[in-house]
């Protein structure tokens, strides 16, 4: 399975037409395509009449797929963009321009009504499992709105019974349908989340940090329950987090933001074992050991300075400000993503590919 990356036809020097492989190894076309999505967030001023001053690149131009059955991880620091490209996907957030491909269906430029049926076929998992349920509703109300919504219900009686099998499927108890969320732990408040996101039956979930506000060994708990769920159902995956070791834990392939772009993707594997791209090595070297004898020996990599501003994104190279490598060149070319392994890509001018170094 794999997960193409390109930057903007027509950008001179963006795109690398190797660094990506519509069909891919499995033969079978994407679930999810999205192609040079870009996300601007327009900065006005003035008092009577306001002016547009400066845009905010929070996504600028990136492509993946994601295809039945797989799951992708998008990770980067905060302000990346990976949040804004997931609201993107799912029509929270109106794109600048692009194409969002679902089930063979262009999305850029439906109506609200047009995207009602769709949207029954992606789920989303938010990160905050105390804000993202509503404190007036039941557990079961709140499992079984998506039924209500979408007409998926025949009767009372079928309605119940859905609610009480989605609960039993998350791994709560039916009896907990009566209960409101503040009665709830933070893990099974995010099981209530998981439990509503699945409801209409989708195709796709999209998980905006579904486990960074829990506990570590509640985390362990939910990607279990999410791997479970994924085989059962054949479900897709967007996973957003920063926390590498856990992306590592579910992903088949990942994929590296920076700044509003996609730097590297590859295999899970390959990308932990030989990461290609200087902000990614940096990224793995932060993540901590269970051994204190390597992790007092291992070398990290600090980067300097903070993440530039994306209304003002650095020329050239956009992390050229931070990189330890970087060269005079970085500052004057903007580096495409290309193939540099079978399955791994890199937007970086001084990277080369695993398979050349041995050689």
């Amino acid at each position: 399975m794999t997960v193409e990356t390109h930057r903007a036809q027509g950008t001179k020097g963006r795109e690398d037409s190797n660094a990506f492989d519509t069909v891919g190894l499995s033969g079978t076309a994407p679930l999810l395509s999205v192609r040079n999505l870009s996300v601007h967030y327009p900065i006005k001023r003035g008092f009577v009449v306001r002016r547009e001053v400066a845009r905010v690149r929070a996504v600028d131009g990136i492509s993946f797929d994601i295809r039945a059955g797989e799951t992708l991880g998008l990770v980067g620091e905060s302000g990346s963009g990976k949040t804004t490209a997931a609201k993107a996907v799912i029509q929270l957030k109106k794109p600048d321009s692009g194409s969002i491909m679902f089930e063979g269906r262009e999305l850029v430029g439906l109506s609200a009504s047009a995207m009602r049926p769709i949207r029954r076929k992606m789920g989303m998992v938010f990160q905050d499992p105390y804000g993202s349920l509503n404190p007036r509703m039941r557990a079961g109300d709140i499992v079984g709105e998506p039924l209500k919504v979408h007409g998926l219900a025949e009767s009372g009686d079928d309605y119940r019974s859905q609610v009480a099998a989605l609960l039993s499927t998350v791994g709560l108890s039916p009896g907990m349908a009566e209960r409101y969320p503040n009665e709830f732990s933070g893990g099974q408040r995010q099981r209530l989340g998981v439990a509503r996101a699945i409801a209409a039956k989708p195709s796709l979930l999209i998980l905006d940090e579904a486990v960074s506000a829990l506990d570590v060994s509640i985390q362990a708990q939910i990607l279990n329950l999410l791997q479970d769920l994924q085989e059962q159902y054949n479900l897709a995956y967007l996973f957003i987090a920063h926390d590498l070791s856990v992306v590592r834990h579910i992903s088949d392939r990942v994929a590296v933001m920076y700044l509003g772009r996609i730097v590297e993707t590859a295999d899970s594997e390959d990308l932990y074992d030989r990461p290609l791209h200087p902000y990614t090595q940096a990224l793995l070297s932060a993540i901590p050991t269970p051994n204190p004898i390597h992790e007092r020996s291992r070398d990290r990599i600090i980067l300097k300075g903070d993440l530039p501003s994306p209304m003002a994104p650095p020329s050239g190279c956009h992390f050229h400000t931070r990189c330890p490598i970087a060269a005079d060149v970085c500052s004057l070319t903007d580096p495409e993503l290309r193939r540099l392994a079978p399955n791994q890509s890199a937007a970086c001018l001084l990277a080369s590919g695993y398979e050349t170094a041995v050689r």
